[in-house]
């Protein structure tokens, strides 16, 4: 980009005037000239400029300054340069005084970086209005900084404006003190009693009363000739009278004072409640969406540290204003003028009292949020965290936060304000914790580490609705007191829905619940509204984030398969993705009705292609060895120009989770060879890619990549026949290898010296019908329904393949390894 300032300098008319007005005495244009490049390649912006130990880095930049400065000035020559280096000089002496420890007026380095960050802020809003583009590119991280920048120009704003109230109340302060004491002087001087006037004068909501003429003063009159009496009574008489305008005059003074104060404060409580609201409904909103999105898998929230920086600056110029309104307050009951001033004041009392609260409610968050598949009786955790907590001293009565379990309904009533006596929907133990202050990072939170859910009491569900479409959410609450038990907030924060399951089997059907709720909640929706319909590319955009969380996989779904999915969900033949591009998708195609002729729905079909994937294809799957999504008749046409051997893996149409080989081998009986699908059961027996090495006629992975290129390096090595294994115990070792008999018959292969396969019990078999509908279940799983590992079925499966291999072996088979 070019330099800020060689644009600055073509600026014109009104711009160059507000442009020159930057700088003066504080800093002079001629350093800003002289070392643009430096100043602008300077992170200014990195500094906070409320933390006093960012002085140092501060003080490093001026020293940079200082120095470049005192550079240049030694660079200059010439008569021309002879006025130039004595001025640069100067302002680097000038400079370097403000790093003396005499260096007593209160331009300290970190004055000097707020000046300059505010000079370089409105250069460049004076350069890109000049140039008439809304921001400096149409980035989103250009748009993000300019966010920010706005936000901390408005802070400073804040910062400016609060300075000068109070120096406006000083002002005030000090007029009321000479008010009072000269009033006081004047009742003395006339003899009356210990200045009662200023209180009466008050309570009569009038102007000054004229005052009774002091009895002790004409007292000493009567005991005069009568000529002297006049002349003494008239200058009394206009000495009182001069005062009495006087009094009038500041009293007047004083009124104005007060009102030009009270809507001081009122302009700013309006900035405030402007800047708060950019924080907190849109700054955090974001975080919070960000948030949900994660929960489905998309790129982290981030944290909140920047946010909390905010709201804390937040919390520092509400506390400071509300300070200076109660010290205002406390003026004028010290010394009553009637006017509008008191309504002002207890109006803008009950605004920052408004603007406190809203700031402290809204941030209490769930930093991290409790798992939203939750199983009961198991273990789990969340963090909650309050971004003022630090600032606002809350942590000096540490607060208790408890969570609680509650149903939509609650939430609802919870949110409407309706009574709802403490309502829960089930009882989670260890559900209460302390809220800790970490003094190196400044942040306020409580941990709950080992919560878990006793037990749940749903609701009675609506028709179609199953337990896994029922939506709960943990209520955290606790009370929190600022600036010394003055103000007291009740504070409560919901966590992102969550489905309450008792067993690992209903957990795709729990994750598909959350996983639309995650992408279609709409902000500031009713606890826990979502569409009922999407549009088909919003519901790829999230199965996409999802899947690439889930595989752990950059590779995500292709154009390719997201038309497959189209069709598959849509029962359709369309291959063009824009045809699908206005189409909807109801919760009950996604996850409730079943596909047609299936006995599964489109979600779970998915779900399963995930889970396999997973656990034991993620390196293929990213390899791009695995094509995946296409349906029989498209693998077909894939294969029936290629050479024979060349081979696919897709995933079943008619098995959950299941993945099949389909290859090419012209025979007398057929072309195309489709294997029963492996399912993740089989493959915890033996690895997708050793089943392959198994099966020497696939050749080509499609379109033409040689298998052992793509394979070789995930086969399990064998020991070679030189070497053969040492019997343990008197056993000697099995090797599992896998068969297709059907095809070695047909295609008439087999390897020198007869058969040399050994046929594994339950091995996939290719189907005789040209379309296989559903498979029986393999009877024995090795997994429970629970999706653990069931250590007795395996011992069932390893008993038996060792039965097998105990029987006396034929002589045509011969001890094979694999090569």
């Amino acid at each position: 980009a070019m330099a800020v300032w060689i644009q600055a300098q073509q600026l014109q008319g009104e711009a160059l005037r507000q442009m020159q007005a930057l700088y003066g005495q504080h800093f002079p244009i001629e350093v800003r000239h002289y070392l643009s490049q430096w100043i602008e390649s300077q992170a200014w912006d990195s500094i906070d400029l409320d933390n006093p130990q960012e002085n140092v880095k501060a003080t490093q930049l001026l020293e940079g300054l200082i120095q470049e400065l005192q550079k240049k000035a030694d660079h200059q020559v010439g008569e021309d340069g002879f006025l130039l280096k004595i001025k640069l000089g100067h302002y680097a002496t000038q400079l370097q005084a403000m790093l003396s420890p005499q260096n007593t007026y209160d331009r300290c380095p970190m004055e000097l970086v707020r000046c300059i960050r505010h000079i370089l802020y409105h250069e460049q809003r004076l350069v890109r209005e000049a140039n008439n583009s809304p921001s400096p590119s149409g980035s989103l991280v250009d748009a993000m900084s300019q966010k920010h920048l706005q936000i901390n120009q408005t802070f400073e704003e804040l910062r400016l404006i609060t300075q000068d109230s109070e120096n406006e109340l000083k002002k005030l302060q000090q007029t009321q003190e000479y008010f009072i004491i000269q009033y006081q002087e004047n009742m003395r001087l006339q003899g009356g009693g210990e200045g009662r006037g200023v209180w009466a004068w008050g309570a009569g909501r009038a102007s000054p009363n004229p005052m009774p003429c002091p009895p002790a003063q004409f007292s000493q009159l009567s005991q005069l000739g009568p000529q002297e009496r006049m002349s003494r009574e008239t200058t009394l008489q206009q000495k009182k009278a001069s005062l009495e305008a006087w009094l009038h005059r500041e009293a007047q003074t004083l009124q104005q004072y007060r009102v030009d104060l009270a809507e001081k404060h009122q302009k700013t409580l309006q900035l405030l409640r402007k800047q708060q609201t950019t924080i907190l409904d849109d700054e955090l909103i974001q975080w919070k969406r960000r948030q949900q999105l994660a929960g489905n898998g998309g790129p982290p929230e981030g944290t909140l540290d920047v946010l909390q920086t905010w709201c804390e600056k937040l919390a520092e110029i509400i506390w400071q204003n509300r300070q200076q309104i109660r010290r205002a307050e406390h003026l004028c009951q010290q010394l009553p003028i009637p006017g509008p001033v008191e309504e002002m004041l207890s109006e803008l009392n009950g605004t920052i009292t408004d603007i406190i609260s809203a700031l402290v409610t809204s941030t209490f968050i769930i930093e991290k949020q409790p798992p939203q598949v939750l199983k009961t009786q198991t273990k789990f955790a969340a963090t909650v965290r309050l971004l003022v907590g630090g600032k606002l001293n809350v942590h000096m009565n540490p607060p208790q936060v408890k969570a609680t379990i509650i149903s939509e309904q609650q939430a609802k009533a919870l949110l409407k304000n309706e009574s709802t006596r403490n309502e829960s929907s089930g009882e989670i133990l260890n559900n209460c914790c302390v809220m800790e202050y970490h003094q190196a990072t400044g942040t306020l939170s409580a941990h709950f580490r080992n919560m878990s859910l006793k037990r749940i009491k749903r609701s009675d569900r609506r028709g179609a609705e199953s337990v896994t479409e029922e939506k709960f959410t943990i209520l955290f609450e606790s009370q929190f007191s600022v600036g010394g038990n003055e103000l007291v907030f009740q504070v409560k924060t919901l966590s992102l829905p969550v489905v309450v399951i008792v067993h690992g089997s209903q957990d795709n059907n729990a994750t598909a619940t959350v996983l639309w709720d995650n992408a279609f909640a709409e902000p500031g929706r009713v606890p826990f509204a979502v569409p009922d319909k999407v549009q088909w590319p919003q519901l790829c955009e999230a199965l996409n984030m999802k899947f690439k969380a889930e595989v752990q996989s950059s590779r995500g779904l292709t154009k390719e398969n997201l038309v497959f999915l189209a069709q598959k969900l849509f029962n359709s033949t369309s291959s063009h993705l824009e045809d699908y591009s206005s189409t909807t998708v109801s919760w009950s195609q996604f996850n409730r009705e079943n596909l047609p002729g299936r006995n599964y729905t489109f979600w779970q079909w998915f779900d399963g292609v995930m889970e396999v994937l997973k656990k034991h294809l993620k390196p293929h799957w990213n390899d791009g060895a695995i094509l995946g999504f296409v349906n029989k008749q498209q693998a077909h046409d894939l294969l029936i120009n290629k050479p024979d051997g060349t081979f696919l893996l897709r995933f079943s149409d008619s098995e959950i989770g299941g993945i099949t080989i389909a290859w090419k081998f012209d025979s007398s009986e057929r072309m195309f060879w489709n294997l029963m699908p492996f399912t993740t059961r089989d493959f915890s027996i033996r690895s997708l890619a050793d089943r392959l090495g198994d099966l020497s006629y696939l050749i080509y992975v499609f379109p033409d990549r040689p298998k052992d290129e793509v394979f070789s390096k995930y086969y399990t090595p064998v020991l070679c026949e030189s070497t053969p294994a040492k019997a343990v115990d008197g056993y000697v070792k099995p090797q599992i290898k896998q068969v297709v008999p059907e095809f070695v018959s047909a295609s008439g292969d087999s390897a020198p010296g007869g058969a040399t396969y050994m046929d594994q019990a339950p091995s996939p078999a290719v189907c005789s019908q040209p379309h296989y509908n559903m498979y029986t279940q393999n009877p024995d799983p090795v997994l429970d329904p629970e999706g653990d590992f069931d250590l007795e079925d395996t011992m069932d499966v390893a008993r038996h393949v060792e039965e097998l291999l105990r029987r006396p072996v034929d002589s045509q088979w011969i001890p094979h390894a694999q090569s």
